[in-house]
């Protein structure tokens, strides 16, 4: 008897991640939960240079902003609640001095101009399809950052202009990275906040669109581009409420781990497979707490641990606990 759908999942034939991976994750807030997994096995990766990014133009604006090795200045920026902030960034860089805010933002512009040239994989995980218009500029933020909604205008994203945004976001990859393995996938939890429906709106949007460009198979522009189904992993095979935190919207850790299973299952290779569980080992031994930290057998157990740091630091020169 079968208790659950499965998403039907296929293992990569080619690019796996490994050891020799560099990996830039950017989107909505789930590329943090896959991101901690990634620290956690110690591979090398970026996670979300310029904060948390929950639609398309936004990473599409980075990503121009970035390989265009954009100089932000006073103008890119804005005083409100006693606070700099930029458009174009999170809330976490906002700042009361606006030297420090510059100087965050353009540091980050190189990070990600570095990491989209060194990256061997780009995940990018879209979060919603509604954004905000800043009404005096016209133009589309990345964060409101508390304005009043009254300054901007709220819009949902055709399933061409997220197909459009893609196929940017994609050639301006290719132009400075012709052989990054591009993956996408849309973010499982739910903004309520725009409503239940338009929430369901939303999701279809970035799904079709997403598939729309990836099934433009005579495009140069789309080959080595991916879709992973985190969403409809939780959607189909975690339909429970068990699998959630307690606001109902975000993922558990259950959750979280079962669908890290699935990306494992697809892009790890056999051989980071291993090594991901000598670290495993490695790190459930760091976080250990002894009943007697100066017993003979504690100290052994010390000893054992840093042999195995050693090895894996023999390997992987970059890897440190």
């Amino acid at each position: 008897m079968k208790l659950q759908t499965k998403i039907p999942l296929q293992k990569q034939s080619e690019k796996l991640i490994d050891y020799h991976s560099n990996i830039l994750l950017i989107g909505s807030c789930f590329v943090e939960n896959i991101g901690e997994k990634l620290d956690y096995f110690k591979f090398r990766n970026t996670q979300n240079p310029f904060g948390i990014l929950f639609h398309p133009k936004a990473i599409e604006s980075l990503i121009s902003d970035a390989i265009n090795e954009k100089i932000y200045s006073q103008e890119d920026i804005f005083f409100h609640n006693e606070q700099w902030h930029c458009f174009n960034a999170h809330s976490k860089f906002s700042n009361t001095s606006k030297e420090l805010l510059l100087n965050d933002l353009n540091k980050n512009i190189k990070l990600t101009n570095q990491q989209i040239k060194e990256s061997t994989h780009i995940v990018i995980t879209l979060g919603t399809a509604w954004v905000y218009r800043f009404v005096d500029t016209k133009e589309i933020v990345a964060n409101c950052h508390k304005v009043p909604q009254k300054q901007f205008t709220k819009e949902l994203l055709s399933v061409g202009e997220i197909s459009k945004s893609i196929e940017t976001i994609v050639s301006l990859i290719r132009s400075v990275n012709s052989k990054a393995s591009i993956i996408f996938t849309v973010s499982p939890v739910r903004h309520i906040k725009d409503g239940f429906i338009e929430n369901t709106q939303s999701k279809a949007h970035l799904i079709t669109g997403i598939h729309q460009f990836l099934g433009q198979k005579s495009s140069i522009v789309n080959r080595q581009s991916f879709y992973f189904p985190s969403y409809e992993i939780m959607m189909d095979e975690l339909r429970d409420y068990r699998f959630y935190k307690e606001d109902m919207i975000h993922p558990n850790t259950t959750a979280v781990n079962y669908i890290w299973n699935c990306f494992q299952e697809v892009w790890m290779s056999l051989k980071a497979d291993k090594t991901m569980k000598d670290i495993d080992v490695i790190q459930k031994g760091l976080q250990h707490k002894p009943f007697n930290p100066n017993s003979e057998a504690h100290q052994r157990f010390l000893q054992n641990i840093e042999a195995k740091k050693a090895q894996i630091k023999t390997q992987f020169s970059y890897i440190v606990f």
